[in-house]
C-alpha cells in the first residue's frame, strides 16, 4: 500500500544563516495491507516528520514515497496538488496530534465531514458520525457545539472519530492513544484492530509500549537511519 525509497529530509533555518538541519536519509519502508507498523526511536528522531512527509505536509528532498491510490501509484513528492487532495479524501486517513477545525462547525459535522467528502450523502455520514462519537464516549449533548469548546481529551477524541469514521485503505496514527484514560484507550485499540482486520496498512507512533504489543505487527526504528549533522 506504501512504499518509501531513499527518503531524506533536512530543514534550513532561513533566520540563522541558512544552516541545515540533516534529519534522516537513506529510509526505505513498506507498508502492506493489514499491517500496524510501530514507527519508534528517541525523541526528535524524526517520526512525526517522516509521518509528515507521508501525508505531503512537509516537502521531500530526496526518494519517493508513493502510494497505492485506486489501481494507480501515486508519489506524494511528485504529485500536483489536486492528486495529493484526492488521496487525503479517498485512500489517507490521518489522525495528528492535535484537532484543527473551522471554528463554530458543529462536531457531528466534523466527524462526519470525511464521508462527506467521499460522496456519502449527509444523512447518513451522520448517522455513522454519530455512532463513531458514542464509542468514543462523547456525550451527545456536546454534538452541536464547537469542538474548540471541549478539554483537551474530549478535543483528541473527536479527532480519532473524525480520522476512523470512514474506511481508509491507509491510515496514519500520531500517538492516538496519548493522555486517554484506560476505558477510552481499549476503544482506540479496538478500532486499530478492526482497522486491521478488514485490510487497512496503519503506521503510527506509539510511546505506550503496551499499545505497541497490543496492535502493532512490527516496528521500524527511525534512529537507523539518522542523518549526521556536520553543521
Amino acid at each position: 500500500m506504501l512504499r518509501a525509497e531513499n527518503v531524506g529530509k533536512s530543514f534550513t533555518l532561513h533566520v540563522q544563516d541558512s544552516t541545515v538541519i540533516s534529519v534522516f536519509e537513506h529510509i526505505d519502508f513498506t507498508l502492506n495491507k493489514g499491517d500496524c507498523i510501530a514507527l519508534t526511536g528517541a525523541s526528535g528522531a524524526g517520526k512525526s516528520t517522516f509521518m509528515r512527509m507521508i501525508y505531503a505536509n512537509y516537502i521531500c528532498q530526496e526518494g519517493s514515497i508513493r502510494v497505492r491510490h485506486g489501481a494507480d501509484w501515486v508519489d506524494m513528492v511528485s504529485a500536483p496538488p489536486h492528486e495529493i487532495l484526492d488521496v487525503r479524501r479517498q485512500t489517507m486517513g490521518y489522525v495528528s496530534q492535535f484537532l484543527r477545525v473551522i471554528p463554530r462547525v458543529a462536531t457531528l459535522d466534523i466527524v462526519a465531514d470525511p464521508l462527506k467528502a467521499m460522496g456519502v450523502e449527509v444523512e447518513v455520514a451522520r448517522g455513522r458520525a454519530a455512532v463513531m462519537l458514542r464509542r468514543l464516549n462523547i456525550p451527545e449533548a456536546l454534538w452541536s457545539l464547537s469542538p474548540l469548546t471541549f478539554s483537551g481529551g474530549e478535543q483528541q477524541r473527536v479527532n480519532i472519530a473524525r480520522g476512523f469514521v470512514a474506511d481508509y485503505p491507509i491510515m496514519l496514527l500520531d500517538e492516538p492513544t496519548a493522555s486517554l484514560d484506560a476505558g477510552n484507550r481499549a476503544v482506540v485499540l479496538d478500532l486499530i484492530t478492526e482497522a486491521k482486520t478488514r485490510g487497512t496498512a496503519l503506521i503510527g507512533i506509539f510511546h505506550d509500549e503496551d499499545v505497541r504489543e497490543a496492535v502493532c505487527t512490527s516496528e521500524f526504528d527511525i534512529t537507523k537511519f539518522r542523518a549526521v549533522n556536520d553543521g
